[in-house]
């Protein structure tokens, strides 16, 4: 996410950011740093966790309230769920600390051209958003391949749906079994349709 003027959000990962991502896929050279795959990082926040219930020691949040920095108290409650997902996400790698640190700052950093980092914890796409979105992925996949990656890697990094919204053309009435008639016939027709949307991404298709 990146600040524009009036200290708006504009969606997607770009510029260093992305670039953190798509270095990580490269092959490298032996010998060469990189941070292992399926390797956790240590978040700097883990003194914030505590558990969710007294009784249910298992499932921990972050209280961000332990942190005790005035600057929390004067940001926007969207901005503070972006400071949470920040925190909880926070690695070092993908997410530092001055990721953090600029969120925190946002009474200053609105008015600058600043990336933040932004991971939902789910994504839900209609139509008319989600297919450019897989095209996205579909060209990512290419350029990863051309660059000597497994294309496979690319795929969304948490849960996603999309919500495929069309009418139904009706080809069958006045008959018990009209309307499983009518799903079936629209399946047929839209196949290559719903199989490049399912192409090997990880995302949810659900006909509207």
């Amino acid at each position: 996410v990146r600040w524009l003027s009036g200290g708006r959000a504009a969606g997607g990962w770009s510029g260093e950011g992305a670039r953190r991502r798509i270095n990580d896929l490269k092959p490298r050279p032996s010998g060469s740093r990189r941070r292992p795959p399926g390797a956790i990082m240590s978040n700097p926040y883990r003194q914030l966790l505590e558990p969710l219930h007294p009784n249910c020691k298992e499932k921990k949040f972050y209280n961000l309230l332990k942190m005790r920095d005035d600057r929390y108290a004067q940001l926007p409650f969207s901005i503070r769920v972006l400071l949470e997902a920040a925190i909880r996400h926070c690695d070092s790698f993908l997410v530092k600390k001055e990721d953090v640190e600029n969120i925190l700052n946002w009474k200053v950093t609105q008015h600058q051209n600043v990336e933040v980092p932004f991971k939902p914890a789910r994504v839900i796409l209609q139509d008319f958003t989600g297919v450019p979105a897989v095209v996205d992925f579909a060209a990512m996949r290419d350029a990863v391949k051309k660059l000597g990656g497994n294309p496979e890697n690319i795929n969304p990094i948490c849960p996603a749906d999309l919500v495929i919204d069309h009418s139904i053309q009706v080809d069958f009435n006045r008959w018990p079994d009209s309307l499983q008639k009518n799903q079936n016939m629209e399946f047929e027709r839209n196949k290559e349709r719903f199989e490049f949307l399912k192409w090997e991404v990880e995302v949810k298709i659900i006909p509207g």
